[in-house]
């Protein structure tokens, strides 16, 4: 059960960030750019591609059109396709969740190229290269 003096920090610090975070007054996708641009109350803009983000990355143009802002200004949610991002968190490079990240870090990383990557190559195919695969059973 949470307690009255919980209440009372949680609502402190929702004070505290409101005032201090900047917020989203508009967001729109630039099919020109391949980019979603969200302004905000600083007169900044931020942009991101889709196909970097979690949840967008498959979307057509016709999807990222609709773009609604949260009423606390700290979100942005795309109707067509249910995906959600907190601007803060935008803000600091996060366009998905760390499992998502950590998977797409993966993928980066294991296409990457180096001279000790390319030895280990080199050397592994001339022990005969991969073993086959062998049927289980």
């Amino acid at each position: 059960m949470v307690t009255q003096n919980e209440i009372e920090r949680a609502a402190k610090r929702t004070r505290a960030l409101t005032t201090r975070a900047p917020k989203a007054v508009s967001a729109r996708y630039d099919r020109r750019l391949n980019r979603v641009i969200v302004r905000l109350n600083s007169n900044l803009d931020i942009a991101f591609s889709p196909q970097d983000a979690e949840g967008l990355e498959r979307a057509t143009p016709s999807q990222l059109q609709a773009i609604e802002i949260t009423p606390s200004g700290f979100g942005i949610h795309f109707p067509k396709l249910d995906a959600d991002f907190y601007l803060p968190a935008l803000l600091e490079g996060f366009l998905g969740s760390r499992k998502w990240m950590a998977r797409r870090l993966g993928m980066a990383g294991g296409k990457s190229r180096s001279a000790a990557k390319e030895l280990a190559a080199r050397n592994n195919g001339k022990l005969g290269g991969r073993p086959k695969k062998v049927a289980v059973g």
